[in-house]
């Protein structure tokens, strides 16, 4: 007897969830687009409404990466924990005038309608390929049904780009892509848009005008939310200070009010921009927001990723405490965007991270305290002296999925930290440590087997004098983070094909060091099957 068309739709899910949990490189609490066909898989639109939080993740519907053949969607999740998330109906997709939807941002008005601000995709309408920025809005109690609207002065006249004439006569481009969350200011809404698309016509040769180099966004301000106009360029890149290179974008803005404390409260009343450059990956900009003049004034400036681009696409919101909380695609797959996609799960998601600013007027950075809901099977572990080239293994633990927390009083030490997803003879290892004659936070993952990025990464990281090294290790198969005192991260993929690759140790070069406060947690697995 032939199954009916359900008995094989029951099939066919229950196949493909045994077949993700055969994958052992699949994350097990890192959020991954289910069916892994993400890429470029950004986080979006987030925002924080009726006791939840809700998140959309970029994918390609079709399950195909061509441009030309887009199926780029909007996935939709929601949590009230931020750790275990329920699947809803996609918000937007292709039709009703898209030929698909990029990147773009949340945002909740006084009545509790949300608004997701997005990339439009083109289609051709009588000859005419139609692109430009998008708005759908939402007011159902749990964000299920969202409508799209139509947004004329948004329109773009070509792919990511505004051309016009502006008083004096002379040409103008804006910028027309990847628009940020949107934000309102004393009864009217506000906007940006990001510059990549102009950057490509206008700012990449050696002689192009210096007007159009870097990073920068256009602003746009509406009295509705649907007939917007164009302000002016929201910040002025800081050449001076060389914080950007020439060869960078912005793209992906998220505009959002600084908090004081990590549990969020009151504001410190400065600003973020967290963006990405193509090239270089996620960074931002704390400075202050003069409402006056509408106008972002930068004042210091860091990114997340240093040696690549592996931390991408930010996305953040505000929730009811107060906290900025912020979300990431980790972009470093093994696979490449045209490939066909077995494994790997190239759709990732960094820990949600709070962030707030310091006493010191620098960023701060820790893993949401909800994540600590995950923990079971407690171990700890005496304080370790450790000399030049000596190691420790931490025995009895889950080393493909689990948090890892000490602290190091690091003496004479050059180089302290951990290994992770080693095999016995470390034929394949991940470093994670800290290099006190560089002042670095270092992740090496030239040894954690043969796909993936193999490189080194350095993040500056100022250790204090007389202050210990207190370091989180985050690790779930194909991820791993290290978190140092609230004041710098580094969040890579790793790929280890051997099936003794789960060895965790403590080392120290250069030096002695004492390793104290160590707790591990075995991590129980949060996403769906």
């Amino acid at each position: 007897m032939t199954m009916n068309k359900q008995s094989k739709r029951i099939q066919a899910a229950r196949e493909l969830r045994e077949h993700l949990l055969r994958d052992k490189h699949r994350p097990g609490y890192h959020f991954a687009i289910p069916e892994d066909i993400g890429r470029p898989g950004d986080p979006n639109g987030s925002f924080y409404a009726n006791g939840r939080y809700h998140l959309m993740y970029l994918y390609n519907r079709r399950g195909v990466h061509a441009w030309k053949d887009s199926g780029f969607s909007w996935g939709h999740i929601s949590s009230h924990d931020l750790v275990h998330w329920r699947h809803h109906p996609d918000a937007i997709g292709p039709g009703d005038g898209d030929g698909g939807c990029f990147s773009g941002g949340g945002f909740v008005d006084d009545d509790g309608t949300a608004y997701l601000s997005y990339w439009r995709l083109g289609t051709t309408e009588n000859g005419v390929e139609r692109t430009g920025i998008g708005i759908a809005r939402s007011s159902d109690r749990h964000y299920n049904i969202w409508e799209k609207m139509d947004i004329p002065t948004l329109d773009g006249t070509e792919f990511g780009i505004i051309e016009r004439k502006n008083e004096k006569g002379n040409t103008q481009y804006l910028c027309n892509s990847d628009p940020s969350n949107i934000w309102k200011k004393d009864g009217v809404y506000y906007m940006q848009a990001g510059n990549l698309m102009i950057l490509n016509k206008l700012g990449r040769e050696e002689d192009s005008p210096k007007h159009y180099r870097g990073d920068w966004v256009d602003l746009f301000s509406s009295p509705d939310l649907t007939n917007w106009e164009f302000v002016h360029r929201f910040y002025q890149r800081d050449r001076g200070n060389n914080w950007t290179q020439e060869s960078e974008d912005d793209m992906c803005p998220s505009f959002l009010p600084l908090p004081s404390s990590p549990e969020g409260g009151e504001m410190s009343g400065k600003y973020l921009q967290l963006f990405i450059s193509h090239n270089l990956g996620c960074q931002y900009y704390i400075g202050v927001y003069d409402t006056q003049r509408d106008l972002f004034i930068p004042e210091t400036h860091g990114r997340m990723t240093w040696v690549d681009n592996t931390f991408f696409a930010p996305e953040a919101l505000i929730d009811s405490q107060g906290r900025q909380i912020m979300w990431a695609w980790l972009s470093g797959s093994k696979h490449k965007v045209d490939e066909a996609i077995e494994d790997g799960w190239c759709g990732v998601y960094g820990l949600p991270r709070v962030l707030w600013l310091g006493g010191d007027n620098t960023l701060r950075i820790a893993p949401a305290k909800e994540l600590e809901t995950l923990r079971y099977n407690p171990k700890s572990f005496d304080t370790i002296n450790l000399t030049d080239d000596s190691t420790f293994d931490l025995k009895g633990i889950n080393g493909r999925s689990c948090e890892i927390a000490f602290s190091i009083d690091l003496q004479s030490a050059q180089q302290t930290g951990i290994k992770v997803r080693s095999s016995l003879k470390n034929e394949e290892t991940t470093l994670l440590y800290y290099d006190a004659s560089q002042k670095k936070l270092v992740f090496d993952s030239t040894a954690s087997g043969p796909l993936g990025r193999t490189v080194v990464e350095k993040a500056p990281f100022n250790h204090l004098e007389n202050e210990r090294l207190s370091l989180r290790v985050f690790i779930d198969n194909s991820v791993v983070e290290i978190f140092a005192n609230d004041r710098q991260v580094i969040t890579r993929r790793v790929y280890p094909e051997r099936d003794d690759s789960d060895h965790v140790s403590l080392f120290c070069k250069g030096g002695t060091a004492a390793f104290t406060d160590i707790e591990t947690w075995e991590m129980m697995p949060s996403n769906g099957s």
